[in-house]
């Protein structure tokens, strides 16, 4: 696995987050790797709350968790299907895990991930205090290393062919269609989609259109005008109305009026 992304894929508003919160995104242990994109740590100290907003990645992550005037916690966040917005004030701290989309698996095998798509369940035995009490980022990160090197990860054949697919998609701008990737594979559609609901936890057709959505997303936020026509043709789209739908259905507001005003 390559080092932690840098871009801001899925953030509403990164601008806005990054001057609000320390955020940074950090490497697992080396046998982790292979599962997880990389843990993502966030710290605020706020005179005013904050709204953040994000346009989930098909991921399912561990978060721990500390607010202002609540008791810590821990929790499972599968795949969430619509926009997530967390607010911020006080003073709290954030750890979180996030995995490859298929990579979550080997941690929790007894069950498909599809079942903890859009929900968020609470972990009562995770040590939350070994996780967020340490000052320093590094015991931090290790921290999270003992913990998910305590729950795996097991062999899982069919969770690296998952993730090898989602990644194809993430990557591989022609794929545009569930037909054309199971038939490039070798396989149905059916066993196609039924080894996603059991590893990703989502459709691929969910995943194909959630990554054009991030991808919109950010050409919104960036410092260059957008043509909408061409970057719906880009992105697989039928036409500039569609790709406008899904956006707007998706983030809340179209995409002009995204990149002209932002959310926040």
């Amino acid at each position: 696995m390559a080092a932690p992304r840098r871009d801001t894929r899925g953030i509403v508003d990164a601008a806005e987050l990054f001057a609000r919160v320390r955020f940074r995104r950090r490497e697992p242990a080396p046998p982790l790797r292979p599962y997880l994109e990389h843990y993502w740590l966030i710290d605020w100290d706020l005179t005013q709350p904050y709204a953040s907003h994000v346009v989930p990645h098909p991921s399912v992550n561990i978060v721990f968790q500390r607010y202002a005037g609540q008791e810590q916690f821990a929790e499972v966040a599968g795949i969430g299907l619509e926009l997530f917005t967390q607010k911020l004030e006080g003073r709290g701290r954030v750890c979180g895990i996030q995995f490859r989309p298929g990579g979550f698996r080997p941690f929790f095998p007894d069950r498909p991930v599809s079942e903890w798509t859009g929900r968020r369940v609470r972990l009562p035995d995770a040590d939350t205090e070994d996780v967020l009490a340490p000052g320093a980022e590094d015991a931090r990160v290790a921290a999270l290393d003992r913990f998910l090197l305590s729950l795996g990860p097991g062999p899982d054949p069919q969770a690296e062919f998952a993730m090898a697919l989602a990644d194809r998609i993430r990557t591989d701008r022609t794929i545009r269609r569930v037909a054309d990737l199971a038939r490039s594979e070798g396989m149905s559609v059916r066993l196609l989609q039924r080894l996603f609901a059991g590893h990703v936890g989502v459709g691929p057709k969910w995943v194909i259109l959630r990554y054009r959505i991030h991808e919109a997303l950010e050409r919104a936020e960036g410092d260059q005008a957008v043509d909408w026509a061409a970057l719906a043709a880009d992105l697989g789209y039928a036409d500039q109305a569609h790709l406008v739908r899904d956006f707007t259905a998706t983030v809340g507001v179209p995409p002009t009026a995204y990149a002209a005003q932002g959310v926040g």
